[in-house]
């Protein structure tokens, strides 16, 4: 099969389109051929050379795709050759084909096309594990998600306005603010104009939200510990900001602030199972009654994913990025 290889670690340029060996199935995974995949932040960490692979999984980029299923072990049940499915991959979505195990699989949902569902796995499980399971947001709270326009962001505002929950969104431009407002984000705020924390008090009467989302890491730490209310949840997911930072440590105490962290792709397949798992019982119906659909900035063919990363580096984009093998 062809599969984009990371040829050195670099820029865009180091992806490579090469000839590759097909992935063998072990007895409880499925392979898939490929319809489509999406870009994640991920993928342009592990080609700069600072997010290796996690022990087991394919070297080539690519953390979710869907597809056709082409074979299945013999341990598995539930899938058959030629079911339309999804899936959440630890890599080598970049390719033709890519064996996973069924638990991490799902079907294609009955309102999307099999190449917009590419678009959803990811942004899907990392929301919901992190934003509803672990921070247990719900109905009737607040929720603030920077980065409101990104993949992660699209998702959060839909999915948690499904919930009944009131969603604010920083982002960099007003066109992408329209969009999320679209989206039906209640509060919009330009993060290169406004203050978020005063707007969030102003907005909220001075109370805070219940629960933010940030890819920001140190830069926003201080700022969104201000931003929260009593009883509030921080849950980072990415350092765009910086690792680092002085911070202090008082309102975690005097508003019994609870602050997380998790990435997606390290967890164990056990625990990654638990997460399809509830992803599909308590996501999928949102996307197959039409709450909640996929953002599709633009899609390339494979050969291109060097086109396709310089997109999402320059941050011009809204919503998911995908690469069609």
């Amino acid at each position: 099969m062809k599969a984009i290889v990371i040829t050195a670690a670099g820029g865009p340029e180091v992806l490579q389109l090469q000839e590759v060996d097909d992935p063998q199935i072990k007895d409880d995974e499925v392979l898939i051929r490929i319809a489509a995949t999406a870009l994640n932040g991920a993928d342009i960490q592990q080609r700069k050379g600072l997010y290796p692979t996690p022990k087991g999984a394919s070297p080539y980029p690519g953390l979710e795709c869907s597809g056709t299923v082409e074979a299945v072990g013999k341990n598995v049940s539930r899938w058959k050759i030629g079911d339309q499915v999804c899936a959440l991959l630890g890599g080598g979505g970049y390719a033709e084909k890519v064996a996973v195990p069924a638990a991490h699989v799902l079907p294609v949902p009955h309102a999307v096309s099999l190449k917009d569902a590419a678009a959803f796995t990811e942004v899907a499980c990392t929301v919901w594990s992190t934003v509803f399971m672990m921070s247990r947001l719900s109905k009737g709270e607040t929720f603030l998600v920077h980065g409101g326009s990104s993949g992660i962001g699209t998702f959060a505002i839909q999915i948690a306005k499904y919930h009944g929950v009131r969603v604010f969104v920083t982002a960099g431009s007003e066109e992408k603010l329209a969009f999320c407002k679209d989206l039906g984000a209640d509060v919009c705020i330009n993060y290169k104009t406004e203050d978020f924390v005063a707007r969030v008090k102003e907005e909220t009467g001075g109370q805070g939200v219940n629960v933010i989302l940030d890819c920001m890491g140190a830069s926003y730490y201080s700022r969104n510990l201000e931003s929260l209310s009593l009883d509030g949840r921080l849950f980072i997911i990415g350092f765009m900001g910086g690792t680092s930072t002085e911070v202090n440590l008082a309102p975690l105490l005097a508003k019994r602030l609870t602050v997380q962290g998790a990435g997606l792709r390290n967890r164990s397949p056990e625990n990654k199972a638990v997460i399809v798992s509830e992803v599909e019982k308590n996501v999928w119906a949102a996307i197959e009654a039409g709450k909640v659909k996929p953002v599709v900035y633009k899609s390339f063919p494979l050969s291109e994913a060097a086109e396709a990363h310089r997109l999402m580096e320059s941050s011009k984009h809204i919503g998911k990025i995908l690469l069609l093998p």
